[in-house]
């Protein structure tokens, strides 16, 4: 059996996540408090009981949901369940960030500085208004791409997330993308729908986010992770801190290839995945992917002792 633990996205944020992880573990807690002190802030206190439209601020967000899943990694740990049981680690989009950290190859600190830049950064790279996503459930992601091409019409309309054999998200210009939708639902999707987000995130339009944080990236040391990340934007293993910086730059307007990702780690032998931090959505997608492999969401204390039951 192969095993791999991939940490969750944005749009995984909850009241609460990770603080009964917190009272239940030190080791838990200390990720919280260390978060806490590199952003200057009290974090921890709007993740557990602020309110949820502050917390969704992708500036908010992003960092957040990292702490909550390397909080989550933390505890099991403490029992146990450490990095030497993974045979590969990846996220989605800010989660591969977490993926990251868990390796080893950022330091926490140095993560969540980097997910408030980058939130900040994604957030301001369009104006509000400006541009929009969409999930077209029901088509394929060669589909979903000739969908998004056609609905461009000389505006920015690109898949940014291949989500699962079902599931494409594009994102790009508002207008481009609403077409997009109509587009589907004239070629059998399912459903077509634009999302409640503040930014068209995955497309080139969130090219100034990308020249920050290539900025930021680079006065951060990254080591050689301790296991295999799979990366995005490449669907495919990275060692090579050289390319782990070019590749999370790229990762701002690139698109996220989880299927093809998932799709990777099956092929490479795994057989389980943990998906470590809030919510089960990886979860879900693993499934419609890898319909062999079994899965795991582990976001509580509870979570955690069913693995010793």
């Amino acid at each position: 059996m192969s095993r791999a633990f991939v940490f969750p996205g944005q749009g995984a944020q909850t009241i609460g996540m990770g603080k009964a992880l917190a009272e239940a573990y030190p080791a838990a807690k200390a990720v919280f408090d260390e978060v806490d002190a590199a952003l200057g802030e009290k974090l921890s206190s709007l993740i557990w009981e602020g309110d949820i439209a502050e917390l969704t601020l992708t500036q908010n967000a992003q960092p957040a949901l990292m702490a909550t899943s390397i909080a989550a990694l933390r505890a099991l740990e403490a029992e146990g369940f450490g990095l030497d049981q993974a045979s590969f680690v990846a996220g989605h989009s800010l989660g591969e960030y977490s993926a990251l950290c868990a390796a080893g190859s950022l330091t926490l600190s140095d993560t969540a500085r980097l997910l408030r830049i980058r939130g900040r950064a994604m957030q301001e790279a369009v104006p509000v208004g400006i541009g929009a996503m969409a999930a077209l459930l029901g088509l394929d992601f060669e589909t979903a791409t000739a969908v998004a091409a056609e609905a461009a019409q000389g505006e920015v309309c690109q898949a940014a997330n291949d989500n699962d054999p079902a599931q494409v998200v594009v994102s790009g210009h508002k207008a481009a993308v609403e077409r997009a939708v109509e587009i589907a639902k004239a070629r059998g999707a399912k459903r077509a729908l634009l999302l409640p987000v503040s930014a068209p995130f995955h497309c080139a339009l969130m090219q100034p986010a990308a020249h920050v944080m290539a900025e930021a990236l680079a006065a951060v040391p990254i080591a050689k992770p301790q296991v295999p990340v799979v990366v995005n934007v490449r669907a495919e293993a990275v060692m090579e801190p050289d390319r782990i910086l070019d590749l999370l730059i790229a990762q701002v307007t690139g698109s996220v290839r989880w299927r093809e990702s998932v799709l990777w780690m099956e092929k490479a032998g795994v057989t389980e995945f943990w998906e470590i931090g809030a919510g089960k959505a990886l979860s879900g997608m693993i499934k419609r992917i890898a319909q062999g492999a079994t899965t795991r969401a582990i976001a509580t204390p509870e979570d955690i002792a069913a693995l010793k039951a």
